[in-house]
């Protein structure tokens, strides 16, 4: 028996198919990004709520890609620096620890991180591969 075939929108990318390899396209790309939109909202609601301030969140919006600094070591250590602080697991951890602790510093710092992650996965800035800093899981960014 055949296994079905999966349908093109959500078919992964591939070199030959004029997308990357190991990245992904069509309907799965965009629902990436909506789901980085979706994060970004909530966490400027969320934020909002909190009543924190504004001139935090400008200050430090932009912190985590002071990790581009690593692509000055190369595009291996650009990349392994870059992911780390781009995935939602150390932001929501900070969160949940904030919360549960009754730091509001702590989730104020938390939700400003989950927005810039969540407007760089929106505008298609993805999770890097140690081939270059253009290559990323949503695909290659800049000019074709």
């Amino acid at each position: 028996m055949m296994a079905p075939e999966v349908p093109s929108a959500f078919a992964p990318a591939s070199a030959s198919a004029g997308g990357q390899a190991g990245s992904v396209a069509g309907g799965v790309r965009l629902l990436l990004r909506i789901e980085g939109a979706a994060a970004f909202a909530a966490a400027l609601a969320l934020y909002a709520h909190g009543d924190f301030s504004w001139l935090l969140f400008a200050a430090l919006f932009l912190a985590p890609d002071l990790t581009m600094l690593g692509y000055l070591s190369g595009p291996r250590v650009g990349a392994a620096a870059y992911n780390a602080v781009h995935v939602y697991v150390l932001p929501l951890t900070l969160l949940l620890a904030g919360f549960i602790a009754g730091l509001p510093a702590a989730m104020a710092g938390a939700l400003i991180w989950i927005a810039h992650i969540g407007l760089d996965r929106a505008l298609g800035y993805g999770l890097k591969y140690a081939t270059g800093f253009a290559d990323t899981h949503l695909g290659r960014i800049g000019r074709r």
